[in-house]
């Protein structure tokens, strides 16, 4: 039998993950956005009220009953129709949208109970916000752009002009300082966005649906500028996306909205492996299983004593080892961390997972 030492995975993985036992950094609790008159009131005489009883009440409901926890430094994805009530949801963890009822903690602090001054310290400080509308000041400079954030909180000029240059180098516009958003691809004006937003140097970053107004080509670029800052800033992020390829390459752990409700929380493997309903089960069945499954998560026991030919991590994708697993006539010995035997993966497994819907 081969050795159990650990293997890489044949291609390294796009991102490295959040520690799953990492603190969370977000909490909201029971969250609730209701629109209408007396709205607050209803809730408060209505605590759990049906779809039904919100209609009757000439209510509607963008986010019903909401309850996460955002791990610290994990990218943790928002995804949903239009409509859905994703947008809002993240609007009311940041309390751009104040909510009906319901609770958000960040730091221990609840937000709702913050005052307005408190509140304007924590974006400006602490929090970065990037929406699908760049909204750049046509009039200033990209770095006049970057250096606004700083300028509001009331640096002096040179001290906010070298910290804008600095994130201006971070995403690779160091040599369009000096040019305005016009003479920009759609592209650059995205990572001017996303410069202007890390210039205040946040703790927390909400990022609305970023990348879904570029062509693809760009947009795969930003994808992988956007992986890049994470692995060097290691920021806690809310990204919202309603493309499930987008979600599969930048999440940690993925929240699926319908009609203003969290339907299921988890990675995209356990979305796939163990969909919550149908309409999950819609967003997954189109994604490749070979691009979401882990060897752990599609290995079978092993026979004590059996015969295994190559050693792979149990962490790495269907498709990171499929050449390896391939090109052997013995099952693969799937491995943990520690090196530890957790199961086999062979051919028929491999392949059914790269043409098929895989089981």
């Amino acid at each position: 039998m081969a050795s159990l030492a650990p293997v890489s995975p044949t291609v390294p993985p796009a991102k490295v993950r959040a520690a799953s036992d990492a603190p969370p950094a977000l909490i909201c609790r029971n969250l609730w956005k209701v629109y209408g008159a007396n709205a607050d009131a209803f809730l408060r005489e209505n605590p759990e009220p049906t779809p039904a009883d919100i209609h009757a009440a000439g209510l509607f409901a963008a986010v019903r009953d909401a309850t996460l926890e955002i791990r610290q430094g994990e990218i943790f994805i928002i995804m949903g129709l239009s409509g859905s009530g994703k947008s809002t949801l993240v609007r009311c963890l940041s309390r751009l949208v104040e909510p009906t009822a319901g609770s958000v903690f960040y730091e221990h602090q609840n937000l709702l109970r913050m005052t307005p001054g408190e509140l304007i310290q924590l974006r400006r400080h602490k929090m970065g916000m990037v929406f699908q509308n760049f909204a750049l000041l046509p009039h200033r400079t990209v770095l006049g752009n970057v250096a606004f954030p700083l300028e509001v909180q009331g640096l002096p000029k040179e001290e906010r002009e070298a910290r804008a240059r600095k994130v201006i180098e971070l995403v690779g516009l160091g040599e369009r300082a000096g040019h305005y958003p016009r003479e920009l691809s759609g592209g650059q004006q995205q990572r001017v966005g996303i410069a202007r937003s890390l210039a205040v140097e946040p703790a927390l970053w909400f990022l609305d649906e970023p990348f879904s107004a570029l062509d693809p080509l760009i947009r795969h670029e930003m994808q992988n500028e956007f992986l890049r800052l994470q692995r060097m800033l290691s920021k806690t992020i809310v990204f919202i996306t309603h493309d499930f390829d987008e979600a599969i390459r930048l999440g940690d752990r993925i929240a699926i909205m319908k009609d203003g409700v969290i339907i299921q929380v988890g990675t995209a493997e356990e979305l796939v492996l163990t969909p919550a309903s149908d309409y999950v089960s819609a967003f997954t069945g189109h994604v490749s299983r070979a691009k979401v499954l882990s060897a752990g998560g599609v290995c079978v026991p092993a026979v004590p004593g059996e015969a295994l030919g190559p050693v792979v991590a149990a962490r790495a994708l269907v498709a990171e080892v499929a050449e390896a697993v391939l090109g052997s006539e013995l099952p693969a010995a799937v491995v943990d961390a520690e090196g530890t035997l957790v199961g086999k993966l062979d051919r028929a497994t491999v392949i059914a997972n790269l043409v098929g819907g895989g089981q």
